[in-house]
């Protein structure tokens, strides 16, 4: 089992930055990607952005140029600038296994004020 541990979430004005991070541990030894994915009340939970073993990196369209994951073996980053109000949500770790298995960490709020 992977275990997903996330941090950084919070309010934040218009305009401003949040860095989220999240800490793999477990059966980290056959990690292969690992991301973020965000909920926000009433919709579908979405892919924001993903980056795989070898750091090939890809991102929602919403968040292309504002958002940047970045990866440190077994810490995922989401570096978040020019936060808008519609990024408010709940932002959820995942990791992929060479197994195909999914992960998902607990949830971290991002609420962005207008």
């Amino acid at each position: 089992q992977v275990q997903l541990a996330e941090s950084g979430g919070g309010l934040v004005q218009a305009g401003g930055s949040l860095r989220l991070s999240c800490a793999a541990s477990g059966s980290i030894f056959n990690i292969n990607s690992m991301g973020w994915y965000r909920q926000a009340p009433g919709k579908q939970r979405e892919l924001v952005a993903g980056i795989t073993g070898g750091g090939s990196t890809n991102y929602a369209d919403s968040v292309k140029g504002r958002f940047t994951i970045s990866r440190d073996t077994l810490t995922v980053y989401l570096q978040m600038n020019s936060l808008k109000p519609e990024d408010t949500a709940v932002y959820y770790c995942w990791a992929q296994s060479t197994d195909w298995g999914n992960y998902w960490g607990q949830g971290t709020q991002v609420t962005v004020s207008s």
